[in-house]
């Protein structure tokens, strides 16, 4: 049986012991180290269409497929939270894209294109992998991870780059933040997400466009 340890505080990894002939799928890119003797491939998990799809919603067309016997370690590209979120074969979930650090191997990898006024007008990279199948799904959030269980007919606004995951089950839409002046001078993004329970809620507590504006004014420039 796969194992699973997160390690570390402020900037977690995952260590993964795999027996022989055991497998994970990994975003590509998050790959720290593995054991010598691991098999690593380069795959289009769930075939051409899914692959194509995960492009088009801004995730990645090949994922990384690694093969026991041995250890690897993975880990997210900004300080920040790693949990899991476990499937039974009865529900799915979606999460933003770049959240996705690896997922055993019975589970489905997939993409749901966002609607358009979120995924053209919002730019944050709106959730939208698809998860389903049986399996452990390992996810990473920026900063510190909130958790929200939201009953029948509830409903919670989220600020759009803090939307990381939720039941595929939930209804969702968009509205404006405000009107034009909270759009342009607030800085809160343009869009919530407004979801409707029952079902569980993964909230970022910053944003990868947050980050980037705390950093940019650091950034030497030419000239």
């Amino acid at each position: 049986m796969v194992s699973f340890s997160i390690e570390g505080a402020d900037m977690q990894y995952l260590k993964v012991a795999l027996a022989s002939g055991e497998k994970i799928y990994a975003d590509s890119g998050h790959l720290i180290s593995k054991d010598k003797n691991m098999a690593f491939n380069t795959i289009m998990q769930g075939g051409f269409l899914a692959g194509l799809k995960r492009a088009v919603t801004g995730s990645t067309f090949f994922v990384s497929e690694l093969v026991g016997p041995g250890e690897v370690v993975l880990a997210g590209y900004f300080p920040g939270k790693i949990f899991s979120i476990e499937l039974n074969g009865s529900s799915s979930l979606f999460a933003e894209s770049h959240s996705f650090l690896t997922m055993e191997q019975s589970v489905i990898y997939d993409a749901q294109m966002a609607r358009l006024g979120a995924g053209i007008l919002a730019g944050e990279g709106l959730f939208l992998a698809r998860f389903s199948g049986h399996g452990k799904i390992f996810l990473h959030a920026y900063g510190g991870l909130i958790e929200k269980e939201l009953k029948p007919g509830e409903r919670i606004q989220v600020e759009a780059g803090h939307l990381l995951a939720f039941d595929g089950n939930m209804n969702y839409n968009i509205s404006k933040v405000g009107g034009i002046k909270s759009m342009l001078f607030a800085h809160e993004g343009w869009f919530f997400v407004e979801i409707e329970g029952p079902g569980r809620v993964y909230l970022h507590t910053t944003t990868a466009q947050q980050l980037a504006r705390v950093v940019e004014p650091y950034i030497p420039r030419q000239g």
